[in-house]
């Protein structure tokens, strides 16, 4: 008689193997397996239209520019070579095509216009500032929406993707401080936006 797995060393059996399941449904893929291009794009295609939609603020540019991104991931699946796990290599693919579609609808990235104005830029936030209690996911998520594009995209990359601010500044073709300058002024912008709509809690 076999003995009864307890569900948490089944958990544990597919936590050790979930790399090399992955590993196998990208190897299919290559092969033009439609079975495993289905299983790829179910495992990610959620999170990538969210990030899409925190990029793009409207359903419709999502929906198109997730459908778009996964024709190009299978496009150049060849050329994945293991050296990052395929969903940071399918999200950077995600947001590359968000950044393309939002230059094509005349995003900028300012260059400090306050600096020009004669106003001098925000003092870098401090760590313990990320982690401010009254503002909650939802009220930042709110808020976020009418933030401009440019403040968004960084505010966005930094906070919620893990993008460091080097990175950040390779995929917009901006430096690392205008990065750096940007995030500290989104979460300014944030700050406001959040009060006029009285979205912080009351003590």
């Amino acid at each position: 008689m076999h003995a009864i797995k307890s569900p948490a060393v089944d958990n544990n059996h597919l936590k050790l193997d979930y790399a090399s399941t992955h590993q196998e449904i990208v190897e299919k893929c290559k092969r033009g397996n439609r079975r495993a291009q289905f299983e790829l794009y179910r495992l990610y295609s959620k999170a990538m239209y969210n990030l899409c939609l925190r990029m793009l603020r409207q359903e419709q540019d999502a929906e198109d520019l997730l459908q778009n991104s996964f024709v190009d991931v299978f496009a150049k699946l060849h050329t994945f070579r293991y050296q990052s796990s395929v969903g940071a290599w399918i999200k950077r693919i995600v947001v590359n095509n968000c950044i393309n579609h939002l230059k094509r609808n005349r995003l900028q990235i300012e260059e400090l216009e306050e600096r020009q104005a004669g106003v001098h830029p925000p003092e870098p936030l401090e760590e313990e500032d990320s982690h401010d209690p009254e503002l909650s996911v939802e009220a930042v998520k709110m808020a976020m929406r009418e933030l401009p594009d440019g403040y968004r995209i960084v505010f966005t990359l930094y906070l919620l993707e893990g993008y460091d601010h080097r990175e950040i500044g390779e995929i917009l073709d901006i430096s690392e401080a205008t990065s750096k300058s940007q995030y500290s002024r989104a979460k300014k912008k944030l700050r406001e936006i959040i009060r006029r709509h009285d979205f912080i809690s009351r003590k």
